[in-house]
């Protein structure tokens, strides 16, 4: 009978926690972006969106 590999199995259970932490960590990043997105009713300050577009004057 062969002998269990157990720095391999460590190995394995270390990389799956570290997919795991990663997955974590996106997820988190991902839910603090999306508030910044206009959906959530913020509009952008009226003086800055005329600041980004001159109008000319006539």
């Amino acid at each position: 009978m062969a002998s269990p590999n157990y720095a391999f199995a460590k190995r394995q259970r270390d990389l799956a926690k570290q997919r795991k932490k990663e997955e974590k960590r996106k997820k988190k990043a991902e839910q603090t972006t999306v508030p910044a997105d206009p959906a959530d009713g913020a509009t952008p300050p009226a003086d800055a969106a005329d600041a980004a577009s001159p109008v000319p004057e006539s």
